[in-house]
């Protein structure tokens, strides 16, 4: 029986320092890869559902990274789960959205001009609705995003 409680405490231990370690590792990847702060298509222009959105990313004081999306009338707050940089500088990131009951991941392209591109945009069950740089409803390109902050 205690040898038993000591590997439940050693595992509880371990998933403690290992939740902690990861928060920071995501934290660290969006910040080196240079996502962290407010994107729009045009900074000037108030946000707007039709007319474009604000999209911000922070890092919390608890290490969280946190999604905030302004569409004007409505706005929501979400947590960033996951990201990974591939080699050729992809960003691949993956937001829960408790609001639609699902996570969703996306693919960021930084330009050499420091713009940002949506590359793709998917639904955990696979269902696109960005592939290859563009919208997959009507095949038009994905606007460059710039950095407002």
């Amino acid at each position: 029986m205690t040898r038993c409680l000591g590997c439940w405490i050693a595992a509880a231990v371990l998933w403690i320092a290992f939740t902690a370690a990861g928060a920071e590792t995501l934290a660290a990847t969006v910040e080196q890869w240079g996502l962290l702060g407010s994107w729009a298509v045009d900074c000037a222009a108030r946000p707007d559902r039709d007319k474009g959105s604000l999209l911000t990313y922070e890092i919390r004081k608890d290490g969280r990274v946190m999604y905030r999306r302004d569409f004007g009338e409505a706005k929501d707050e979400n947590e960033v789960v996951s990201a990974t940089v591939e080699a050729e500088g992809l960003l691949n990131v993956m937001v829960y959205f408790p609001s639609l009951h699902q996570a969703r991941e996306f693919g960021l392209l930084l330009a050499k001009d420091g713009s940002l591109r949506a590359i793709y945009n998917r639904s955990e069950r696979g269902v696109y609705t960005i592939r290859d740089g563009k919208y997959v409803a009507t095949g038009a390109p994905t606007p460059a995003q710039q950095r407002c902050d």
